[in-house]
C-alpha cells in the first residue's frame, strides 16, 4: 500500500513539473490538426519597458565600448564613434523601422527575406542566416557574462576568491540568467527595467564629471588635436583613418535586430488591426528611436572623454582601463566607493545583457524551426527552449574559456551581418515597391553595412567560424528533425466545399471508397483505368460507388498546410482535389475528416510504387511525394492510435 502511494506521488510530481516546464504549450487534437499553427502570446508591456529588455544588451555595451574603440583606434577613435553614431541614426535605425513595419509579428528582417526565394531555397538561406542569430545572441549571453566576471574580478573591493575563477562565476552568471526566463518574462523585464535605469543614471554622472575635467582642462583637447596631426598628417587622413577603422567598432550597433524580434511584447493601440498592428508598429518604432538616440548621445560623449582623460597605455591588454574604460573615470574622479557602485552596476546589467539575446532566440527560434518541421513540438514552449540556450552557453564558456576578447569577433559577425540582410531585406522591398529614391538611399547603406561586415570578417575571420558552425549544426539537426518528423499529421485544418460534401452523403449506407489517383493527364481513359484496375485488385463490386482523391504538392518544403477540398465531376467521375505540402500527410488528413464528418470508417485504394524504398523516402521528405501507401498508413497509425477507428488502407 505505501509502494503504491508513493508510486503514486512521483507520477504526480512528475505530471506537475511536465505540466510548469510546458506551459504555453498549446496542444491540438492530432486527429484533426498539426502542430505548430500558433506560437503562445506574450504578455503585452509597454513600449519603454521592451525598451529596457532589448537594452541591457545595447546600453551594456558601453561598459567596454569606449575600451574598445581607443584600442582599436586610438586617437581616432572620437571620429570614428562619430561614423559609428552616423551609421546608427541614418542607416540601421531607418533600415529596422522598415523592418518594424513590413515583419509587425516579430519574425524581424528574416521574414522579408524568406520571401525573396522561393520553396527549399528560401528555407535553406533563414537556415543559414539562423546560424548567424544563435552566434550573435548565445555569444551575447557568453560573452557579456564573461565581461560581468572581468569586471567582478577587477574591482580591488571583490573577494581575492573569484581571480582564477572565471569559467565557474562566467557559469553561475548564466544559470542565474535562465533562471529568471524559468520564472518568465514578466520578471525579466521587471529587472531589465531597473537595471537600465540605475545605470543610465550612474553613466550620467560619470560622463557629466568627466567632461567638466576636460572643460576645466582645455590643454586636453589642444593636445588630442596636436596628436591627431603629428600621427596622420593632415585632417583628410584622419578622416579617413576613421572611416578605415570604424568596422572595428561595430558591437555598438548590436540591439537592433533584438528590438525587431520581439515587436509581440510591445503593447499597441486597442483597436489594433491584429493582422496590421499599427500601434505595435507605432510603438516599436518609438523604442528603436529612443534607444539608438540615447546610446549616440552616450557613444559620442563616453568616447571624447575616455580618450582625452586616459592614457592611451592604460587601455592596451593589462592595462587598468583595458574593456573597462568608464569604470576607471568612475574610480579616478568619484573615488572607490562611487567607483565600486558603478562596477556593481556594470556587472549587473552586463550579467543581464544576455537576457535581450535570450528573449530574441524564445521569440524567432518557434517561429521558423517549428513551422519547417525542424524543431520538436515542445520548442514551441519557453522552458525548455531556455534550458537548451543555457546548456549551449555553458559550452561556448567552457570552449572560449571564458575570454572576452576571444568571442568579440564572433558576436561583431552575428551583429553585421543580421543587420546587412535586413538591409538587403529592405532594400530589394521598396524596389518592389517601384520606390526609387528609397532604393537609392537604402542600396547605399546596404553598401556601407556590406563594407563593414566585410572588414571586420577580415579583420577576425573566427567570427565567421564560429558561426559556421552553428549553421551547420542548425542545418543537420533541423533536417533530421524533419525527417523524423515526416510521418505526423501535417494538416491544421480541412475544409470541403458543398461539392465535396455532396459526394460523401451520396454514399449513404454504402462503404465510402476512395482510390488514390496521382494526376496525369487527367483525361478519361486515366480514369477508367484506374478505376478498372482498383475494382479488380480488390474485389469491389461494379455497382459500388467509388471517389477519386487527387493530391498536387505545391511546395513541398512547407512542413505544414491548411487543406482546401474540392468536389468536381470530370467524365462521369467523381473527385476530390486538394493541393498540400506532402501527399500521404494530405490523404491521410481527408480520410480523418472524412471520418469525422461521415461517421463511417473511410476505405482507401492504392497501387503499389515502383522504385528503391530508399530513394522514395528520400523523395519523401524533399518534394512530399514518395511512397504514398505505406506513408499514409503510418500517418494515420501515429495520428489514430485506435485501430478500430482508423480509416482502412487497401494496397494492391
Amino acid at each position: 500500500m505505501t509502494t503504491t502511494a508513493n508510486q503514486e506521488r512521483a507520477t504526480d510530481r512528475t505530471s506537475r513539473f511536465r505540466s510548469w516546464l510546458l506551459e504555453g504549450l498549446t496542444h491540438r487534437h492530432r486527429k484533426l490538426a498539426g502542430p505548430h499553427k500558433d506560437v503562445a502570446p506574450h504578455e503585452t508591456q509597454p513600449w519603454w519597458k521592451v525598451m529596457c529588455l532589448t537594452g541591457v544588451d545595447y546600453f551594456s555595451t558601453l561598459g567596454y565600448q569606449p575600451g574598445i574603440a581607443a584600442l582599436a583606434a586610438g586617437v581616432v577613435s572620437p571620429l570614428a564613434t562619430l561614423v559609428l553614431v552616423a551609421l546608427t541614426l541614418f542607416g540601421a535605425l531607418p533600415v529596422y523601422r522598415r523592418v518594424a513595419r513590413e515583419s509587425p509579428h516579430g519574425q524581424g528582417s528574416l521574414a522579408m527575406l524568406e520571401h525573396l526565394l522561393p520553396r527549399w531555397w528560401g528555407k535553406i538561406l533563414i537556415l543559414v542566416l539562423l546560424g548567424f542569430v544563435a552566434t550573435d545572441f548565445i555569444i551575447t549571453i557568453t560573452l557579456s557574462a564573461a565581461d560581468a566576471t572581468a569586471h567582478a574580478v577587477e574591482n580591488p573591493f571583490m573577494p581575492s576568491f573569484f581571480g582564477g575563477h572565471n569559467v565557474l562565476l562566467t557559469l553561475v552568471l548564466i544559470a542565474l540568467l535562465g533562471v529568471v526566463f524559468l520564472k518568465g518574462f514578466t520578471e525579466a523585464i521587471g529587472i531589465a527595467v531597473g537595471l537600465v535605469g540605475v545605470y543610465l543614471a550612474l553613466n550620467v554622472v560619470v560622463v557629466f564629471v568627466a567632461v567638466r575635467h576636460v572643460i576645466a582642462a582645455p590643454h586636453l583637447v589642444v593636445d588630442w588635436q596636436n596628436l591627431l596631426i603629428s600621427q596622420h598628417g593632415n585632417p583628410w587622413v584622419v578622416v579617413g583613418v576613421a572611416l578605415i577603422v570604424f568596422p572595428k567598432l561595430a558591437l555598438g550597433l548590436s540591439g537592433f535586430e533584438t528590438g525587431a524580434s520581439v515587436m509581440p511584447m510591445v503593447r499597441g493601440g486597442k483597436d489594433d488591426d491584429p493582422l496590421r498592428p499599427e500601434g505595435r508598429i507605432r510603438n516599436t518604432r518609438k523604442l528603436l528611436g529612443t534607444a539608438a538616440v540615447i546610446m549616440s548621445v552616450f557613444l559620442i560623449t563616453t568616447s571624447f572623454t575616455t580618450t582625452l582623460l586616459i592614457p592611451q597605455a592604460e587601455f592596451q591588454p593589462g592595462g587598468q582601463a583595458n574593456g573597462r574604460a568608464m569604470a576607471f573615470l568612475a574610480h579616478e574622479y568619484l573615488g572607490s566607493g562611487f567607483g565600486t557602485v558603478y562596477d556593481l552596476s556594470t556587472i549587473a546589467i552586463l550579467w543581464f545583457a544576455g537576457a535581450s539575446a535570450m528573449a530574441g532566440l524564445l521569440n524567432i527560434v518557434p517561429r521558423y524551426l517549428p513551422r519547417y518541421g525542424m524543431a520538436p513540438d515542445w520548442t514551441r514552449a519557453m522552458r525548455p527552449l531556455v534550458l537548451v540556450f543555457v546548456v549551449i552557453s555553458f559550452a561556448i564558456t567552457i570552449i572560449f574559456n571564458a575570454n572576452v576578447d576571444a568571442q568579440g569577433g564572433a558576436y561583431a559577425t552575428g551583429v553585421l551581418v543580421l543587420i546587412s540582410s535586413a538591409a538587403v531585406a529592405v532594400t530589394l522591398s521598396v524596389r518592389r515597391r517601384g520606390k526609387k529614391a528609397a532604393t537609392v538611399a537604402f542600396g547605399v547603406i546596404t553598401v556601407v553595412f556590406l563594407y563593414t561586415t566585410a572588414a571586420n570578417i577580415i579583420e577576425r575571420p573566427d567570427g565567421v567560424k564560429i558561426a559556421t558552425f552553428f549553421i551547420v549544426a542548425i542545418i543537420v539537426t533541423s533536417l533530421v528533425s524533419r525527417a523524423m518528423r515526416s510521418t505526423e499529421l501535417r494538416v491544421t485544418e480541412v475544409e470541403m466545399d458543398e461539392t465535396a460534401l455532396r459526394f460523401l452523403t451520396g454514399f449513404g449506407e454504402d462503404k465510402i471508397r476512395i482510390i488514390a489517383n496521382e494526376p496525369d493527364d487527367r483525361d478519361e481513359q486515366e480514369y477508367r483505368e484506374k478505376e478498372r484496375e482498383q475494382r479488380d485488385n480488390h474485389g469491389i463490386p461494379e455497382d459500388a460507388p467509388l471517389l477519386f482523391l487527387e493530391v498536387t504538392v505545391v511546395d513541398s518544403s512547407e512542413f505544414e498546410s491548411s487543406l482546401k477540398v474540392t468536389g468536381e465531376e470530370r467524365f462521369g467521375y467523381r473527385i476530390l482535389r486538394a493541393e498540400s505540402t506532402a501527399v500521404p500527410n494530405a490523404i491521410a488528413a481527408v480520410l480523418l475528416h472524412v471520418r469525422d464528418v461521415t461517421g463511417q470508417r473511410p476505405h482507401v485504394f492504392f497501387a503499389w510504387m515502383e522504385g528503391n524504398p530508399v530513394w522514395q523516402l528520400l523523395g519523401y521528405v524533399l518534394t512530399g511525394e514518395g511512397d504514398v501507401p505505406p506513408l499514409t498508413r503510418e500517418v494515420l497509425r501515429r495520428a489514430e492510435p485506435d485501430a478500430e477507428q482508423r480509416p482502412m488502407v487497401h494496397v494492391g
